[in-house]
């Protein structure tokens, strides 16, 4: 039996850990680019790169830990005010996390890095700060230490922290750098540092792979303990931190590491190197020297004077004990293979399947409702329904990361075709079974690809129509009547109806003399081999696309329409389920067969009546209620079970109201009940069947198929009344 590989799974939780990371970097880049920024959202940024790096360099991954490094010290000017990046630099730091997820993918998946995408990018990043990593890291023979001004000014500070602060080697192996969490610290208030160099040894005894330096830190700070360890939180577990409350603030003053006269230049930086150790000082009385030191990074010289951490007096503590450091309260979370959330959902299902079949069991005994099996019964349906929604929130996810991957694609179409495009997006927390996401990546890059190619216009056409230069797109996402409605709305030309049906009379695709509505020549963009593009480009123009979304679309039970206004722009509005595994519906019959009609789509049920119905043509009648008509369909009949009953009196009408505002009256035979059933997909052994979303096992074992009213309207026959030869053949 082959044993697991505990660091093949750490390193699985590593890259997941990467997509949430970037997750966060996309969203802080967003806000940033909308001037919504604020401190956080850019130390969100700088963590986010950071704490990659770090985990990328516990792995080995070089490439990564060299592009993230070079990215973390761009962010690090962001941060510390030195960089105020404009609207174009913004755009280079989200290529930049472009770059930054591909990395991220290829050593995933063991692939060779695209060097020649990734260098560009890094070169205009070096560009931003002046100059390569290299330039930057340049071995010095003289080295000089480092110090830093981390005082904040405020001098109205009440309370005092001592914090103690001893990395351990993983710490380094990781890639963290203490200088970043001691900038970090001297964001929170007036700091000062104490370093302890007594674990240090001799230059023959130095093992470089250990961590011999520590810090004492005082900071003058209103900030709270939870303040002080957030900054600390990317690091736990790779260090020992102890943080300790006073009143009252201490004299802080300058930042540096001290210079200590007869030792070797062996004092290290606090830039994450590896630190050498040294024996502890001895205790002299001589004058200590004045240094003027350097920081490597930002090439700010300060004047300090060495001092003896052993000759010192330690700062007063306390009487209370100190405070370890604790992480702040999260959300604990579990990581699980979706094959096992996928057995889950099947186990929970043939649950649903055998509970209805208890209760239709139940209900033929005929055993009374105050009966304890009745009872007992209705507790377990009611528990049924809690363990289904609940293993169903596990499958749902927000379509948020989804939508991030959709501004990428935003961003490298717009640039193929030099437009200036923006991105926006709605509803990104909405939240759609995991399996829909998945599915719904390749239609949506289609439709958005088709927005910018076709759908906006560049930028001399707007401006000159009195629009902005900048076009825009945006992604929509809402629950509406039990599913999920995405739409792609750019703010364009819209269609050109009358170019799109002389292309389509020119391939051949429709007649010359057919007349189509508005809605119908809108369809047209959905026949195979149908393009508007004059010539083929690197997005479209080779009459495959818009065919694909909707067969893509109809594959996962969901429907996609179009709806355009000329000079304003297009919409693309898709619709789908809000889960592949249930539904609750409402179970009828039609021609003796069991039905499952989804209870969203029912707006309201009434008993048919004469005086309610008017005749519309020789063999279709309409649905008069409440000053509207509506369309009347007979069920049975759209199915082929049976032609038109010569009366309808005693049957039950279903109102239909879909999300697109589509209405229908469907005629059915009775109702039996309401139910949650489980969707079984009929698409991969019978392809598209018009009006038929999927089927379900009832109680009593019976196959019945799950409607898809709005399906079946849009391609009813509408025959409500016998025509003259079946009233003959009947009489």
């Amino acid at each position: 039996m082959t044993t697991p590989d505990p660091m093949a799974e750490i390193r699985a939780s590593f890259f997941i850990e990467c997509e949430e990371l970037l997750e966060a970097l996309q969203d802080g880049l967003t806000q940033l680019d909308s001037g919504e920024a604020d401190d956080e959202t850019i130390n969100v940024c700088f963590r986010a790169v950071h704490s990659m790096k770090g985990g990328a360099g516990a792995f080995g991954l070089e490439d990564l830990v060299r592009f993230a490094h070079r990215y973390e010290t761009v962010m690090d000017e962001v941060r510390a005010g030195r960089l105020i990046p404009d609207h174009q630099a913004v755009l280079l730091f989200m290529r930049s996390a472009d770059v930054l997820s591909d990395i991220v993918r290829y050593s995933r998946d063991g692939q060779p890095i695209d060097t020649g995408a990734v260098e560009p990018t890094l070169r205009e990043l070096e560009g931003l700060v002046g100059g390569p990593p290299e330039e930057l890291e340049e071995e010095v023979t003289d080295f000089q230490p480092l110090t830093l001004d981390l005082s904040s000014g405020d001098t109205s500070c009440d309370t005092s922290f001592v914090v103690a602060f001893r990395p351990e080697p993983e710490l380094f192996r990781s890639g963290n750098e203490p200088l970043h969490l001691l900038r970090a610290l001297g964001e929170l208030g007036d700091v000062s540092t104490e370093p302890d160099v007594s674990k240090i040894p001799l230059l023959d005894e130095l093992d470089p792979e250990s961590a011999c330096l520590s810090w004492q830190i005082t900071l003058d700070s209103n900030r709270s303990v939870a303040d002080i360890e957030e900054v600390f939180e990317f690091v736990e577990g790779l260090c020992n931190l102890e943080i300790e409350v006073q009143t009252g603030p201490s004299d802080a003053g300058s930042v540096g590491l001290p210079s200590v006269p007869g030792l070797p230049d062996l004092i290290p930086d606090l830039d994450g190197g590896d630190a050498p150790e040294q024996t502890p000082f001895p205790e002299m009385d001589t004058p200590r020297p004045r240094l003027t030191l350097t920081d490597p990074e930002t090439g700010q010289t300060a004047s300090c004077v060495a001092t003896d951490p052993l000759s010192q007096a330690q700062p007063p503590r306390s009487s209370d004990a100190p405070v370890q450091s604790a992480a702040a309260p999260k959300k604990t979370t579990v990581r699980v293979d979706l094959e096992r959330i996928e057995r889950l959902v099947n186990l929970v299902g043939e649950l649903v399947i055998n509970q209805a079949m208890l209760s239709q069991s139940v209900a033929r005994a005929g055993l009374p409702s105050t009966s304890a099996v009745v009872q007992g019964l209705e507790e377990f349906m009611q528990l049924t329904r809690d363990i289904q929604d609940g293993v169903m929130m596990i499958r749902a996810q927000p379509v948020k990361s989804l939508f991030q991957r959709m501004a990428r694609i935003v961003r490298e179409s717009s640039a193929a075709v030099e437009k200036s495009v923006r991105f926006a997006t709605d509803g990104e927390a909405t939240e759609v079974d995991k399996t829909v996401i998945e599915r719904l990546a390749d239609p949506l890059t289609h439709m958005i690809r088709n927005a910018v190619d076709h759908g906006v216009e560049d930028s001399e056409r707007r401006l000159a129509a009195g629009k902005p230069a900048e076009g825009c797109i945006t992604l929509s996402a809402a629950h509406r009547s039990g599913r999920v409605v995405i739409e792609v709305t750019d703010d364009g030309g819209g269609i050109d109806r009358d170019r799109v049906k002389a292309i389509a009379i020119e391939r051949g695709l429709i007649d010359p003399d057919v007349a189509l509505s508005d809605s119908e020549i809108d369809d047209l963009l959905f026949l195979p081999g149908f393009s508007t593009a004059g010539q083929v480009s690197n997005l479209s123009g080779r009459g495959v696309g818009m065919d694909v979304v909707r067969k893509a679309i109809a594959d996962l039970g969901g429907r996609v329409s179009i709806s355009s206004t000329p000079g304003e722009g297009t919409c693309f509005s898709i619709s789908l389920p809000l889960t592949l595994a249930v539904l609750d519906g409402m179970v009828v019959n039609a021609a003796g067969e069991a039905l499952v009609m989804p209870i969203s789509a029912i707006a309201e049920t009434m008993a048919y009546r004469e005086e309610d119905v008017r005749p519309l043509g020789p063999e279709t009648q309409v649905l008069h209620i409440r000053d509207s008509f509506v369309p009347l369909l007979d069920l049975g009949v759209e199915l082929g079970f049976r032609p038109p009953k010569p009366s309808y009196e005693g049957s039950v009408v279903l109102l239909i109201a879909s999300e697109n505002e589509t209405r229908g009256a469907l005629i059915v035979d009775t109702i039996h009940e309401q139910r949650q059933v489980v969707i079984k997909g009929l698409q991969e052994s019978y392809g598209h069947v018009p009006g038929i979303a999927a089927a379900t096992i009832l109680g009593d074992g019976q196959v019945a198929l799950i409607l898809d009213p709005v399906d079946m309207m849009a391609n009813a026959v509408g025959r409500t009344r016998p025509a003259v030869s079946e009233l003959q053949a009947a009489g």
